[in-house]
């Protein structure tokens, strides 16, 4: 297999409590690894985790088969984090949160593929609308729409159905799937199966 993202004997723990401990994959390009279990179970730390936003308490996370350590800058403009919450602005609209990650990661931002990624994803007609008008499915949608704006080869996702409705899922696993053609890893948590090809992972069960 190419080398790509791996985890050794991963572990986290909160309050001295274990979360998750023994976690062990590797993913080359093109694959996916989809990570299930109940609530509470550790999915959404496991990825906080994969992102750099939680240090590791046990084991070894490589990209590239390079050791990852915290706040590592190639590592974070290798990878795409979208977590539970949406992380976008209320007070701004679709189109100028796009905006505004786009120059914040260094992208000259264009309006009219910022209109295309919205608009693949449902959201033609709501893009002008300020955030706190939208429903939680449109967030969800704009939160999404980075992951076209922003091309990343790991993407590190939470519950990205969350919300969403029939269309627009088609819409995202869509927009996987062909992130996974192209090569791109993917690491999704979820309690949704994805008909994207991939393994499961599943936590405390």
């Amino acid at each position: 297999m190419e080398s790509g993202l791996s985890a050794r004997g991963l572990g986290f723990s909160r309050a001295g409590r274990p979360v998750f401990s023994g976690i062990d994959f590797k993913l080359g390009p093109g694959e996916l690894l989809q990570v299930t279990g109940a609530n509470g179970s550790g999915k959404t730390s496991l990825l906080r985790v994969l992102s750099g936003l939680l240090p590791p308490e046990e084991g070894e996370l490589r990209w590239h088969d390079r050791p990852v350590r915290s706040g590592e800058s190639g590592y974070l403009q290798s990878m795409a984090y979208v977590g539970h919450t949406d992380g976008i602005d209320p007070d701004l609209s679709a189109t100028e949160n796009l905006q505004f990650a786009m120059r914040v990661a260094g992208d000259t931002p264009s309006v009219e593929r910022i209109e295309a990624a919205l608009a693949s994803l449902g959201m033609a007609k709501a893009m002008h609308a300020p955030v706190r008008t939208l429903s939680q499915g449109q967030r969800r949608r704009v939160a999404l729409a980075r992951l076209a704006l922003l091309p990343r080869a790991l993407w590190l996702l939470d519950e990205p159905l969350t919300s969403l409705d029939g269309h627009a899922g088609e819409c995202f696993r869509e927009q996987l799937d062909a992130h996974l053609r192209a090569g791109g890893i993917a690491v999704v948590a979820t309690h949704q199966p994805l008909a994207a090809r991939g393994r499961a992972l599943n936590l405390g069960g």
